[in-house]
Order: C-alpha cells, then structure tokens, then sequence
C-alpha cells in the first residue's frame, strides 16, 4: 500500500470518529433542549424543497411526510417495512398497525393515511420498483424488507435517524427544529382546523389528553381566528 493511499485512510477513519463522537455529543445534547418547534405550511415547503436537492431525497421526503401527514415518530417511521404500506392486492394500505415494538410504551397503534399520503407512499415505492416487481412482492418472503434504508442499503437506528434530520433542519435553515417537529406540527395544525382533542389524542396514540395539549402550540393565527369568532 503506497503512502498516499495510507494517509487517505488515516484521514477517513479520524472522520468516522469525529463524526460518531459529533453524533452522540448531539443526541445527549438534543434530550436536554426545550421542544421541538413547529413548522407552518411555508417552512415546510422549504424543507422539502430543500430535500429535492438532495442525494435519496426521495426517501428523505417520505420520511418527513410521515411525520408531518401522520404525526408519526422517527422511531416509527424506520421502523416501517414494505408489508406495513403495501397491500396483498397490490394497492396502498388505508392504516398501519405499529406493533408495540415499533411505537412508545407498551401499546401499539393504528396511523391512518390520508389519501394524499397514500400517494406519496405509492410514488416512492415506484422509485424502488416497477409495477411487475411490486405485484411480485406480495407473493414473496421480502416484505419484511426495510421500506427506508441508510446509505449503506441497511435498516435506520432511530439515534441515526434524528440526527439525520437534525442535519436536514440545519442545513435548509430551520434552527430549533428535530425530527419531533412533524408529530408537533401535525397535531397543531389538526387543533386549528378545528380537531377535536379526543380525535387528535386517538390519530397520535397519546394515553391521555393532557399530553395532547402540551404538544399544541398556540400560534399569532389561531390567536386571530378566535377572536374573529366573536360578533
């Protein structure tokens, strides 16, 4: 092995250490911050456009969208498998049954998909196969396949996976977001369309309704909108 080759690798393994020590520095760190801020519909936008940019962007947009159209975990997210989304018949599942080991606590849930969620889920799965190939998973054992994977074709650990958003946040310009802000964002936006709490707590999974509200925040619009509703 010649020296430039050597010096090369040298470099590379103090990277993986930099970043590794960086990661877990960040992780502790995170636990410790105040909550997750919420997005608006233009802050969003520039995520996402954001992503599009991006190498796997189309992984990295799904993955958002579960949390903000389904006020999904990170840790649920990536836990997902292909047989959580797609069918026997070939079609978009209308619900996702998280087992207890994919979701908080000692109970799993049901996470309704809105139609325009469904499509998304079936545009990418379109990026991952064709139309025949997918037909064919229904009948074979890769159903269990990862529906998200790392760079390295492996399933995401959700510490990996929060700091991947964290950078995602960063790097578009959204400081004091994480990857809690969908779940947060989803269940305010449900608050001020006019959601009833019951309802909100149900989609989420939350045990109670107090938990439900501490993750509603009270925006300069909703304010407006309710005084508006005084004649």
């Amino acid at each position: 092995m010649n020296i430039t080759r050597i010096h090369k690798t040298v470099g590379m393994i103090k990277q993986w250490i930099y970043a590794s020590k960086y990661e877990k520095h960040w992780l502790n760190r995170s636990r410790k911050m105040k909550q997750a801020r919420t997005l608006n519909d233009k802050e969003l936008n520039l995520l996402l456009l954001y992503i599009k940019t991006r190498r796997y962007a189309e992984r990295d947009r799904l993955m958002t969208l579960f949390a903000y159209m389904a006020g999904m975990r990170i840790k649920e997210i990536v836990s997902l498998t292909i047989k959580d989304v797609l069918g026997v018949d070939g079609e978009i599942k209308n619900e996702i049954n998280l087992s207890a080991e994919m979701t908080k606590g000692d109970k799993g849930r049901t996470v309704i998909l809105s139609e325009k969620l469904k499509k998304e889920v079936k545009e990418y799965l379109y990026t991952l196969y064709t139309n025949s190939e997918l037909i064919a998973l229904t009948y074979s054992n890769k159903l269990n396949t990862p529906l998200f994977k790392t760079q390295k074709r492996s399933k995401f650990d959700p510490n990996t996976a929060c700091y991947h958003f964290h950078m995602l946040y960063k790097n578009a310009g959204l400081d004091g977001a994480s990857s809690h802000s969908g779940r947060r964002s989803f269940i305010t936006n449900l608050s001020k369309k006019g959601v009833a709490l019951k309802v909100i707590m149900e989609l989420v999974g939350h045990k109670n309704l107090q938990t439900t509200q501490r993750y509603i925040d009270v925006t300069m619009d909703m304010k407006k909108s309710a005084v508006n509703l005084i004649n």
